[in-house]
């Protein structure tokens, strides 16, 4: 029986971790695809399942190689909820419209080079700005 019990909890380690990076890898395409949904009930409970399977892996005694997936899913289950839970992202509601003016400012371009919006005056421009969770 102990053989058999570490074989499930070796099953329970790959299938956790599998569950991560399924999860992780949905959520890191939504974040590329700045569509980060509001209610993200769905991916918690990704995160938390692979926890769960990655502890019920050591709860049913795995093998060493079993024990590897286990602590990553449960490292990477735990720890991506946590973030998520510390960094909300909200709307905005003085957001500026659309055919508004801009307020001055001034930022980092993606070359590293300073960037003034007054440099912008009278031209059309497309901003979008985002942060993702990670």
């Amino acid at each position: 029986m102990d053989a058999r019990g570490k074989r499930l909890g070796t099953t329970l380690g790959f299938v956790g971790l599998g569950i991560a990076l399924a999860t992780m890898a949905l959520w890191n395409r939504q974040i590329h695809q700045v569509a980060i949904p509001e209610n993200r009930i769905l991916f918690i409970v990704g995160f938390v399942a692979a926890a769960l399977f990655g502890a019920s892996a050591f709860v049913m005694r795995t093998r060493w190689f079993g024990a590897i997936p286990a602590v990553l899913a449960i490292a990477i289950g735990v720890f991506l909820p946590f973030t998520i839970s510390i960094s909300r992202q909200e709307v905005a509601s003085t957001g500026i419209q659309v055919g508004q003016t801009i307020p001055l400012f001034t930022a980092i371009d993606r070359h590293g080079e300073g960037f003034d919006s007054a440099s912008l005056e009278g031209k059309p421009v497309l901003m979008k700005f985002f942060r993702g969770h990670w």
